[in-house]
């Protein structure tokens, strides 16, 4: 029986099974020797694997050219820490058909990781007819239309994803810039749908609903609280910024305070939360430097020991 079988009641099972980690932050190139020097800090290394490789296309005869000097830095990192895998480039919500050479890559990861789970945006970064592996459609993964049509192209992907991948997978909600009209739900509607349907899990991120709540105009907590908070299994915390009269999820360097407001309401409220991730943009680490992401690391840590 593959796991796409199952009914949803499993799928809540696996998650509850997950270990709980802890606190860490998300891999960017500035981290380099932040990772080597504070491991001890952390309870996890959360990484993006697409970063590690380029995609030469399913036509190449070799598609994945891997970053030796990368995979020899995971290779190292993943003696004293798991790793959790978090990809950017599997554009499950593309018109295209699902990438499954990119989930192959996926499982090799995995594989070779042991990771206990493995997220992706539930978003599209690629457009039909546009050459879906060496060009991207744009430098942010957007939104799905929350519609049945796309509901059930999501589950039937979910559904392939995990049986190839024999561990919980989770999906990320989105940041929407534009509200788009007429959706048949919304978005704690859909986010729950797929989760209810295929088993899957959830990555919550909670500055994301920060940005929706302040360009959108909608209450960040009654968003989240919305949400089967039981398929929340890693929770993503960042800051932003403003340009051009919206609020953006610019990962600029610490935490914004709305989620810090947010997060022990979150966290105490998600009972099958394994992990907190800090990301920021590289360009942010000059700034904040290693004392400045260790602050944000344990101010977090702080309201993940309220609860576990």
């Amino acid at each position: 029986m593959t796991l796409s079988e199952l009914s949803p009641s499993v799928g809540a099972e696996r998650l509850a099974a997950l270990p709980r980690l802890g606190v860490s932050v998300l891999y960017n190139p500035s981290l380099r020797y932040f990772i080597r020097d504070h491991a001890d800090e952390l309870d996890y290394l959360a990484i993006i694997p697409d970063r590690a490789w380029s995609d030469e296309g399913p036509d190449a005869p070799v598609r994945y050219e891997e970053s030796a000097a990368q995979m020899a830095l995971f290779d190292r990192a993943a003696e004293r820490l798991r790793i959790v895998g978090h990809s950017v480039g599997l554009s499950i919500g593309s018109a295209d058909p699902l990438d499954t050479g990119h989930v192959e890559q996926l499982a090799k990861w995995q594989a070779r990781y042991d990771m206990p789970w493995h997220s992706e945006h539930l978003a599209f970064i690629r457009l039909p007819g546009v050459d879906a592996h060496t060009e991207l459609l744009a430098a942010m993964a957007l939104a799905v239309p929350y519609d049945h049509e796309v509901l059930d192209m999501i589950v039937e992907r979910v559904n392939y994803v995990q049986d190839r991948i024999p561990v919980p997978f989770l999906l990320e909600n989105n940041v929407y810039y534009v509200d788009l009209p007429e959706q048949d739900m919304t978005e704690p509607e859909f986010l729950n749908a797929i989760a209810h349907r295929t088993g899957c899990g959830m990555l919550l991120d909670v500055h994301n609903v920060v940005v929706n709540a302040t360009n959108h105009g909608f209450d960040a907590g009654e968003m989240i609280h919305a949400l089967d908070l039981s398929r929340v299994v890693e929770l993503h915390v960042a800051g932003g910024s403003d340009l051009a009269g919206m609020y953006t999820d610019s990962h600029a360097g610490p935490v914004a305070q709305k989620v810090w407001d947010l997060l022990p309401g979150v966290v105490a409220a998600c009972p099958n939360l394994c992990a907190i991730t800090f990301e920021f943009h590289e360009g942010w680490y000059e700034t904040m430097g290693a004392e400045g992401v260790l602050r944000e690391v344990r101010m977090a840590r702080d309201v993940w020991n309220r609860y576990h």
